[in-house]
């Protein structure tokens, strides 16, 4: 027998708290596979197992198990993001991998949060590691895992990423993207650029258009390729690409910045990137 290990954590779900663990857990999954009978019949049996709460992260910190990563057909790991129950391919495109899941609340009249959708940060680990690892690779994680600065540099880079969000909630319209986008993404455009970006900003959002439909279950990513180009899909359909430096910062400011739409998902990139980093 061999193991496989996939080489990532992720945080504890916050609605899904254990019990005699005072620190942020974390998730790890081992894969077994029997290398002999895929030899010689040409075919593995992959079991995707459990650690015990005994068990260890990648820096030995001790976690309990918060969600699954499973096969999916196409023998793609997924992870589950445990207080939606949505999965993301561990690994999207050719190499950008997964780096932290987590999801976008949204207060309703101020009497109750709605879980709009569930997002995946993903990084391509070549880039990661040709423009980051000179910085980062001589030192070992557990002395950089918590630096801030490791994400700032990350963002500043040129290092490829995509932000995949998968729609959870059901009567999200397209017109309700497009608006908070037009709040979200403006007043980070407004942080981190004294200029005027209305224009800049309204050619991001009119890519939303009123003809797309977005049910439960939709996908859009937002994707940063070299060069700063922003490139926008919606169910695996291109809808425009903008080159824009303070844009790319802007969309990425959400999910990994200093008030992020999810702590717990920006620390997962900051411990994971780390590893990557080490590796």
């Amino acid at each position: 027998m061999f193991n496989l290990r996939f080489p990532f954590s992720f945080s504890q779900s916050p609605n899904n708290p254990q019990p005699n663990f005072p620190r942020r857990p974390t998730a790890v999954i081992v894969f077994s596979a029997a290398a002999a009978a895929a030899a010689v019949a040409g075919a593995a049996s992959i079991i995707v197992s459990r650690q015990s709460s005994r068990s260890r992260d990648c820096f030995g910190n001790p976690f309990p198990l918060w969600g699954s990563l499973s096969l999916s057909g196409n023998a793609v790991p997924v992870v589950t993001e445990s207080r939606t129950g949505v999965e993301f391919p561990s690994v999207v495109g050719e190499s950008r991998k997964l780096m932290g899941v987590g999801v976008r609340r949204k207060s309703v009249l101020g009497l109750k949060n709605i879980d709009v959708y569930a997002f995946g940060i993903y990084a391509d680990d070549s880039d990661v590691k040709k423009m980051l690892k000179e910085k980062y690779g001589k030192s070992p994680a557990s002395e950089f895992k918590e630096d801030k600065v490791l994400i700032e540099d990350l963002v500043e880079s040129d290092v490829s990423l995509t932000v995949r969000l998968q729609i959870v909630y059901g009567k999200l319209s397209i017109k309700s993207v497009r608006s908070a986008f037009e709040e979200s993404v403006g007043s980070r455009l407004q942080k981190f650029s004294s200029e005027d970006n209305k224009e800049l900003l309204h050619r991001f959002t009119s890519q939303f258009k009123d003809e797309y439909k977005i049910p439960r279950g939709s996908v859009i990513d937002l994707s940063r390729d070299q060069g700063n180009v922003l490139r926008t899909t919606i169910n695996g359909e291109e809808v425009g690409s903008i080159e824009s430096t303070v844009l790319c910062r802007s969309i990425l400011d959400l999910y990994v910045g200093d008030d992020p739409f999810d702590k717990n998902a920006r620390e997962d990139v900051r411990r994971n990137m780390a590893a990557l980093l080490e590796d």
